[in-house]
């Protein structure tokens, strides 16, 4: 992701000469995480780093959808492009299944890396967007879903990709100051819970999960930022968030030390952050990630204080 490459996989990592397939390996993250909950069943994910006797990976096999879901997906999520004086903005949209204007719904907002950059409004729903319309995860936490598309020359957040820090940027970039305002224009077209709009993001995407946190601390229920982090200068002003960051312990591309020090610090302030590192896992700790339901029963539970 440095130096203006994309990078949209991980490198395979080799244990004694033994592959697991990829849907193994992923079914091992997922036990083992199931078995972190039932070891610490508190209101927050403990800061845990999955353990395992194999470096459990994901190959590119594994990371992009096959044409089925992908059509599956496009079908299901709205294209749509929101547009003001100052600029457009394309994105998708997942409403609930069986829509009700009298009921309040929660929404979710998902924000891609630098690979799904561009204007065709369909690569940013390459990860993690499956998970969210699979019949286990709509039919329990109904929801809106928002994913909305970079140009292919911006970033969500205009910061150095491999830095070992970064202060917050005086301003948002363009696209993410349209897609706040495109949850503001949302919530007067449906019937939004606004006590439960949560961010997600990955890679790219994870500054601004970071970034939106920090310039609007109460603004969200509670957010899972994949593989980066923030300003650590600011994570007071966001340590009573519900907060889970998940991180690859082998990422090349981002060290996880930034996001051990934002867990520090984040503790330090009196948060109680969660923490998932993944042992042997590069930058691509997106797909475990989202294949984890434990982690949609955990987002969907939180709510802002009234």
């Amino acid at each position: 992701m440095s130096d203006g490459q994309v990078h949209t996989s991980t490198q395979r990592k080799q244990v004694g000469h033994v592959w697991l397939p990829t849907r193994l390996r992923v079914v091992c993250i997922l036990i083992i995480s199931q078995l972190s909950f039932a070891l610490y069943p508190g209101v927050y994910p403990m800061m845990i780093a999955v353990r395992s006797s194999v470096l459990i990976t994901v190959v590119w096999s594994g990371i992009l959808m096959t044409t089925a879901q992908g059509d599956q997906v496009e079908k299901q999520f709205l294209s749509r492009v929101f547009t003001t004086d100052q600029g457009a903005l394309p994105y998708r949209l997942l409403i609930p299944q069986n829509y009700d204007h009298d009921k309040d719904y929660p929404l979710v907002i998902f924000y891609h890396g630098a690979g799904e950059r561009g204007s065709d409004n369909r690569k940013q729903l390459v990860h993690g967007m499956a998970d969210f319309i699979s019949d286990d995860v709509r039919n329990k936490y109904a929801c809106f879903v928002i994913a909305p598309q970079s140009p292919e020359d911006s970033q969500w957040v205009e910061t150095p990709w491999s830095a070992d820090a970064h202060d917050m940027p005086k301003k948002p970039s363009d696209p993410l100051r349209l897609s706040l305002e495109l949850v503001d224009s949302l919530k007067q077209e449906f019937s939004i819970d606004q006590s439960r709009i949560y961010i997600t993001g990955l890679s790219m995407g994870g500054y601004a999960v970071w970034d939106v946190l920090q310039r609007h601390p109460r603004r969200f229920a509670a957010a899972v930022p994949i593989c980066v982090v923030g300003d650590q200068a600011l994570a007071e002003r966001i340590a009573h968030v519900p907060l889970w960051p998940f991180h690859g312990a082998s990422d090349q591309v981002v060290n996880p030390k930034r996001t051990r020090a934002m867990i520090d610090a984040l503790q330090a302030a009196g948060g109680k952050p969660g923490y998932t590192e993944y042992p042997g896992v590069g930058h691509n700790s997106w797909e475990a990630t989202y294949a984890n339901r434990q982690l949609y029963a955990w987002l969907f539970s939180q709510r802002l204080p009234e």
